[in-house]
């Protein structure tokens, strides 16, 4: 029982549209052991270890359906088994999840197995524990054929209990777990933002945080207060609220004098003490006050003595300066019945399917531990003491659920004076959110009435006592968080566009995105050289995955997302996002297929797919594209808004004449117009020739770019004023976008610096070039990745020899697992094979010095395209190299009307070519002769 590889994905990706763990296993000899041969024993013993395995439904779509296929017919394999296991041990944490999968990759014994988690820790925990229980379980006879061993003496219900406490150390505790629910039913989208509780809701400039019940706009200064229990105290009592007298006290005399000059009964606990930890109650000598001062110092440095107030411990939640719940808090105990010990009345109380450990569950199991048995003691109790008939025993002094306490919700029996009290009490310190410890004998009766006080002000409320009382309601308290965070919970997100596709999606994401810059727009960009904010590089490297959409989402200044997103990212982590609001796929053509989950263009499509999969509003299709049509039908996205080349596409204009949404080319008198067609309504928007990345309408993939890019801008809310300044104003320069077309013409001849790597983009490429006059020869600087095959290469070389004329092979700098030299061998033999003239045919292996010999070898008038890897570097080297006119001059352009030179000056430039120094303008034409001694 291996396991080969794990994947953990984030968000939508090829297995579910949620958050899954994949495991490559090797379940190796226990292919010939499915459950049935395994025996009854295996069986027995499973169910035996986790009883609630009964409920799940497995095919049979009913519960016990799982149970029915391990004892059914042959019984099921050992990878569905584990799968069900793990899914179970996450849920006996208390970690809702259901989804799991198994199915075998084509290998021998190997499976994929797949499965929802939560926590990304607790998921694969959860795993390895299901693994270690399954072969503890098994067979002596299969066991010694297991590579994996588990310990003679592994005790699976030991090791659940130390799971369960390991979850609940990673999980959200049940406050920030009730903040989040509300948040996405709500629409709201969150992120974690570290190991702890501190959590991210709402996307880029609309972002809220939360750490448990702190929020974003709770003010540090109110929590500070809060946290001083006697400088609260103060406050509230110079505001006539009912507060006890306080001494603070610093030694065990200060605590007596405290004593007797408040008079016992006395409470003393920590200055800035929570959770009921250090506190003790109903102090009535001088002896308990000292012990309790220890206790409390052990807790803070600093101690109250405070008076002993009679009545019911009652939490009261206020919440954006509303009284939202009230819960009265019990201390955990145990009721007598004359006949059972301490201790086993605390096992019968903890057979309460509702009692758990920690926050497992919505109460927690009593424990007779250190301070239980302290409290026993006072009594005169042990826990073998049997109590009487009807008799309570408490166990705490104070009602904290965290340590077995129940909660009674009252909020709708409070007394309108108690109300206003807990709601000034809040507002007095300052918290947006802030529990109210109120101690009186009924909670519907005025405290004007009959007395009571207010012990304490909490700055971090917990919320479990309201969301999951013992008895009573349960309140939407988180609900009532999230609606003061986000009053219109439409602004928590922001537009988001994720543009996929094998070519054109960095040009295309750098348009879009910079036709919202344009919009006076803050936008957020991912693409393969970096993570850019409002145009600005704040990360460089490829930063098309998951990671690098939750910088852009976490910005606090994002307006917009434009997220590139590359096939890699979502193999390996899916989305970094639940959805966006538009999705694209440009093309889907042959790159990679060759290393991803299977061979052909319809599993990259279906690793493509999860971008228009994840739309809710708009799918952008390539129309001329057929993997792409195909993702129409699986997308859920509310609208199909189609592109397409072709005008005359027969979907496309069924599609306009139903009133769909799409981006055509019309041709017209003065060439090619971009054209919208939306619910009928026929809208130009721009002439190609007028889009400079186009190069005057030549560059037709760049048109195609710029389609895209109208469709996607168009379906997230740009007028047409601004999709038109953005088209004219966006540039293939090098700055705007690397390694996508950028020409350089300073020299004598023309230089084009493109990352090209696959035959889709060879082919645009050379159309290109056939489009180009060019007088001189067409010469490429080619390689290809080494993780591409050799027929995934042969695809690209082959179409090469038709466009270019001279050819100078190189390598990338990473190998990826190709020898030395193989593969710019392997592409010159492949150029030979293709048409290609052996004698223009070079190896140069290192890329520096290839685009140097192409460089300082070329002439007037010739075209040198550079298939990039290192892109920086090589447009470096490009614009730095250093061009001589006098060496490379093939023939003098003899045109007047060019230079300005009138025949005479011809002749006398051809006359003195030899012996003179010739200047020309960045086209290589000649501007100036001078000879040795005169101009």
């Amino acid at each position: 029982m291996k396991i080969l590889a794990t994947n953990v994905y984030v968000g939508p990706n090829i297995y579910a549209g949620f958050p899954v763990i994949r495991h490559v296993i090797d379940v190796g000899v226990l292919e010939q052991w499915p459950s049935v041969r395994l025996g009854q024993n295996f069986i027995d013993k499973l169910l035996t270890a986790i009883p609630s395995l009964h409920e799940h439904h497995c095919s049979h779509g009913e519960e016990g359906g799982f149970v029915r296929r391990l004892k059914e017919d042959e019984g099921t394999w050992i990878g569905h088994i584990w799968e069900h296991v793990t899914l179970e041990i996450q849920m006996l944490a208390g970690v809702p999840v259901s989804f799991g999968r198994t199915r075998g990759n084509g290998k021998e014994g190997q499976y994929n197995l797949v499965f929802e988690y939560k926590q990304r820790d607790v998921g694969l925990r959860a795993s390895e524990l299901a693994r270690d229980l399954l072969v503890s379980i098994m067979p002596d006879e299969v066991k010694a054929q297991i590579e994996h061993k588990v310990p003679e003496d592994f005790d699976f219900a030991y090791e659940k209990v130390r799971f369960i406490r390991f979850a609940q150390k990673m999980n959200f505790g049940p406050s920030t777990q009730s903040i989040v629910d509300a948040a996405v039913e709500r629409n709201i989208p969150y992120l974690r933002l570290n190991e702890a509780s501190l959590i991210q809701l709402g996307y880029g400039k609309y972002q809220k945080r939360i750490q448990a019940t702190i929020t974003s706009e709770t003010r540090f200064i109110s929590v500070e207060l809060a946290s001083n229990k006697s400088a609260t105290a103060n406050l509230l009592d110079s505001l006539g609220l009912p507060v006890p007298q306080q001494r603070i006290v610093g030694s065990e005399r200060e605590a007596v004098k405290a004593f007797h000059s408040i008079g016992g009964p006395v409470v003393v606990k920590p200055l800035d003490g929570n959770h009921g930890r250090g506190i003790s109650i109903n102090l009535t000598t001088e002896e308990a006050v000292i012990e309790a001062f220890h206790v409390a110092k052990e807790v803070s440095r600093s101690v109250i003595v405070e008076s002993f107030l009679e009545g019911e411990d009652h939490r009261m939640l206020v919440v954006n300066g509303k009284l939202i719940a009230v819960a009265k808090r019990v201390p955990g105990h145990v009721v007598g019945d004359g006949k059972k010990t301490v201790a086993e009345l605390v096992d019968i109380v903890n057979q309460d399917p509702r009692r758990g450990v920690g926050h497992e569950k919505v109460l927690t199991r009593l424990e007779l531990d250190y301070a239980a048995n302290q409290i026993l003691e006072k009594k005169g109790y042990t826990a073998e003491t049997i109590l009487k008939d009807g008799e309570v025993c408490y166990l705490r002094d104070t009602a904290n659920l965290s340590t077995g306490g129940t909660a009674i919700d009252l909020t709708d029996q409070v007394h309108p004076d108690n109300k206003e009290m807990a709601e000034r009490a809040i507002k007095a310190i300052g918290l947006d959110v802030g529990g109210v410890d109120f101690l009186i004998k009924d909670i519907s009766q005025s405290y004007h009435d009959i007395g009571g006080g207010i012990c304490e002000v909490n700055a971090a409320p917990g919320f479990r006592m309201h969301t999951h009382p013992t008895e009573g309601k349960p309140r939407d308290v988180a609900g009532a968080v999230i609606d003061m965070l986000f009053p219109e919970p439409e602004k928590a997100r922001i537009p988001t566009v994720a543009i996929t596709g094998t070519n054109g999606k960095t040009t295309t994401s750098r348009m879009v995105a910079h036709l919202w810059k344009q919009a006076g727009k803050v936008v957020g960009l991912t693409t393969t050289d970096g993570i850019y904010i409002n145009g600005k590089l704040t990360v460089k490297g490829d930063t098309t995955g998951p990671v690098s959409a939750h910088m852009v989402l976490q910005d606090p200044n994002t307006e917009i997302a434009v997220l590139e997103t590359a096939r890699g990212g979502l193999l390996r982590s899916g989305l970094g996002y639940e959805f966006c609001n538009v999705g694209a796929c440009l093309n889907v053509t042959a790159d990679h297929i060759d290393i991803s989950e299977g061979n052909g263009l319809a599993d990259l499509a279906k690793v493509k797919r999860i971008i228009t999969d994840a739309a809710r509003d708009t799918a952008v299709l390539n129309a001329d594209d057929i993997e792409c049509l195909k993702m129409a039908s699986t997308t859920e996205a509310e609208n199909i808004f189609y592109v397409t080349m072709n005008p005359q596409h027969n979907l496309v204009r069924e599609h306009i004449r139903l009133g769909g949404k799409a981006v055509i080319i019309e041709k017209g008198v003065n060439g090619d117009m971009i054209t919208i067609f939306d619910n009928g309504v026929h809208v130009p928007v721009l002439w190609t020739h007028l889009i400079p990345a186009t190069m005057e309408g030549k560059a037709v993939h760049n048109v195609q770019n710029a389609m895209f890019a109208v469709a996607i801008a168009y379906s997230m809310g740009m007028n047409l004023d601004d999709l038109r300044n953005g088209l004219r104003t966006f540039v293939n320069s090098y700055h705007q976008t690397p390694g996508r077309m950028n020409f350089y013409d300073e020299h004598p001849f023309k230089v084009l610096l493109d990352y090209g790597h696959n035959p889709a983009a060879i082919n645009m490429i050379g159309k290109f070039v056939d489009q180009m006059s060019v007088p001189g020869k067409k010469l490429a600087v080619v390689t290809f990745p080494g993780d591409r095959t050799n027929a995934l290469i042969e695809e690209s070389v082959k179409l090469l020899p038709s466009h270019f004329t001279h050819f100078i092979c190189k390598q990338d700098d990473n190998r990826r697992g190709r020898k030395d030299g193989e593969v710019p061998e392997l592409i010159r033999e492949l150029l030979i094979k293709h048409g290609a003239n052996p004698a223009n045919v070079e190896v140069v292996l290192d890329e520096q010095d290839a685009i140097n010999k192409a460089l300082s070898t070329a002439h007037e008038g010739d075209f040198i395209v550079v298939l990039a890897d290192k892109v920086s570097r090589c447009w470096k080297q490009i614009t730095s190299f250093k061009s001589d006119g006098n060496t490379r001059v093939k023939e003098v352009d003899t045109r007047a009307e060019d230079h300005l030179l009138d025949r005479v000056e011809v002749d006398l430039i051809s006359d003195a070519i030899n012996n003179a120094t010739i200047r020309t303008d960045k086209r290589g034409v000649i501007i100036e002769v001078e000879e040795e001694n005169n101009d």
